[in-house]
């Protein structure tokens, strides 16, 4: 099934997500869902909160970057309460996109290196070091189950200039092809 995408301005999107254990309800339905909501939209990852579920869930796909960087090639994982705990090497400068904002792109600054402590859809426990773009991906889904959307690594200033869009985004004002929450629908709109 589906799942309506949740837009900026929804307060899931800025909570610090739960974790779960192998007896969450629903949860292989769900993670299916996820990827079915993810290849729907056209998207590299998914996070939960993004679909309206505040557990410490996301899904990457990074095949859409194989041909530019090769090692994105049939990377696909399911990460379950996923813990950064170390980054490395001097930020560098991404052009990042997100689901839960239709249309806005920005260069947003990662760290190259992370190591993350996470367990698999069977809830198999793992240690790993990633780089490069799969590195960034992992970020950019790591933040939202940290509650942090990738407009808060903008300069205030950067984001100043974007307050209508993202107010737009946050109203249902945007053209987007898949379903989405929008948590201040203009009036007559649903």
């Amino acid at each position: 099934m589906i799942l309506p995408v949740v837009a900026y301005g929804h307060s899931v999107l800025k909570r610090v997500s739960d974790p779960i254990d192998s007896g969450y309800p629903g949860f292989n339905e769900f993670l299916e869902n996820m990827w079915e909501t993810m290849y729907q939209s056209d998207g590299v990852g998914l996070a939960a909160p993004q679909v309206n579920r505040s557990i410490r869930v996301f899904v990457i796909d990074a095949s859409a970057f194989a041909e530019k960087f090769p090692e994105s090639k049939n990377f696909k994982k399911a990460f379950i309460n996923a813990q950064i705990y170390k980054e490395e090497g001097e930020e560098y400068s991404f052009n990042e996109g997100c689901l839960s904002f239709p249309g806005l792109r920005e260069d947003i600054m990662r760290k190259p290196v992370i190591y993350l402590k996470y367990m698999d859809e069977n809830f198999i426990e793992h240690d790993e070091r990633f780089d490069g773009v799969i590195a960034r991906v992992i970020q950019h889904e790591y933040d939202h189950i940290e509650g942090v959307v990738f407009v808060d690594r903008i300069p205030t200033l950067k984001k100043m200039l974007l307050k209508r869009r993202l107010s737009d985004i946050s109203k249902g004002n945007v053209e987007v092809s898949y379903r989405m929450l929008f948590s201040l629908v203009k009036k007559g709109r649903r």
